[in-house]
């Protein structure tokens, strides 16, 4: 991408646009007028000039290095109804399953031989596999660990404070989404669920050591203020990894007949992230368009490749359950040409492990 200043000031359409940037891009912070106000705009050159400016910081904090994450969708069960899940209770079109510990080990090192930083340790809030005392999630946990001994994420939904001092003996990161921190939205999105429970549990989370992952769902029902008002709460409970995803409809929902908003609108809050937050990790997920969007989510400031799910596995994955997984697509060994085409690179183990070390003194 050619570099914010070479592109947009030769031929700027909004000076406002073009000063705020420059003012971020020399070390202000944005300020929730000033970020709305970029969220709202619409001509392409000024699209491309919030772009470039987030593209810019990227590389300031992060060179050309990309980080990559397995993931590991170890049951599909769940006690919870959230209105947009595809793994939500009352699905009955859902495949459910719950892998065995063996297979848990078998996957994440298949991961490991591949090349991730990461494994994403990633379930419903299954009440079986949780019994008793969450016994099963700590085993797996503790198990995937000593096979692969690389970072962990685990994303279990809501557990007890004592069960979240074990996690944070075992694994690095804690992944707690709101989804939106409108709580009228949040109410009708996760539905009979405590919308303060689950910003304490992070908050604990943070306490005990753990590295948190906080993100929302675009086009929900949410206002472009709320959206400004999510990136600024995120911020300010320090998550070290922010996250934006685009809403896919999931069949046997409530909402399998909304649509998913256009790919620009996930840009710019990508591009709003990276400018918010500078120096967090950003996902891209592979779990939306596949390889056709994983390079544009990249190209705004997104610096982490998410999903990665070995061929022939038996997992799912998320907001596209399927997604090139029997392909074979969902892999290190297929995204690295896409890589070298917009000039980045992996980055080896032993950054993403100092990456996190900086976090957890910063914390």
């Amino acid at each position: 991408m050619e570099s914010f200043f070479s592109s947009f000031e030769s031929n700027p359409k909004d000076p406002k646009i073009y000063e705020i940037l420059r003012e971020v891009l020399n070390g202000e912070e944005l300020n929730r007028r000033n970020a709305l106000y970029l969220l709202k705009t619409s001509h392409p050159n000024d699209i491309f000039a919030l772009f470039s400016a987030a593209n810019e910081l990227r590389v300031r904090y992060f060179e050309n290095k990309v980080f990559a994450y397995g993931f590991i969708y170890f049951t599909t069960y769940c006690k919870n109804s959230c209105s947009f899940c595809y793994f939500r209770k009352l699905n009955s079109k859902c495949l459910r399953y719950r892998k065995t510990p063996e297979e848990i080990i078998s996957q994440a090192e298949k991961l490991k031989e591949s090349g991730v930083h990461l494994i994403d340790m990633t379930s419903g809030e299954d009440p079986l596999f949780f019994k008793p005392n969450y016994s099963g999630l700590l085993s797996a946990l503790s198990t995937v660990k000593e096979a692969t001994e690389l970072p962990l994420m685990v994303s279990p939904g809501v557990v007890p404070k004592h069960v979240l001092r074990k996690i944070a003996e075992i694994a690095e990161w804690y992944a707690l989404y709101q989804e939106t921190h409108n709580r009228a939205l949040f109410a009708k999105l996760r539905i009979n669920q405590d919308y303060d429970e689950r910003m304490k549990s992070k908050i604990f989370a943070k306490e005990m050591g753990l590295l948190i992952e906080e993100g929302i769902l675009l086009g929900v029902g949410e206002s472009e203020e709320d959206r400004i008002n999510s990136f600024f709460t995120i911020k300010d409970i320090g998550a070290d990894q922010v996250r934006v995803m685009g809403f896919v409809p999931q069949q046997g929902t409530p909402m399998e007949q909304n649509i998913s908003p256009p790919i620009l609108e996930e840009m710019k809050s990508i591009a709003l992230l990276r400018l918010i937050c500078p120096d967090k990790l950003i996902p891209a997920s592979f779990d939306i368009d596949g390889l056709k969007g994983l390079q544009l989510r990249l190209l705004v400031g997104a610096n982490v490749i998410t999903s990665l799910i070995p061929k022939t596995s038996g997992l799912l994955g998320v907001a596209a359950a399927n997604l090139g997984i029997n392909q074979g697509i969902r892999s290190i060994q297929t995204i690295k040409p896409y890589l070298d085409s917009i000039g980045l690179k992996l980055a080896s183990t032993h950054q993403y492990i100092e990456f996190i070390q900086q976090r957890k003194r910063l914390s």
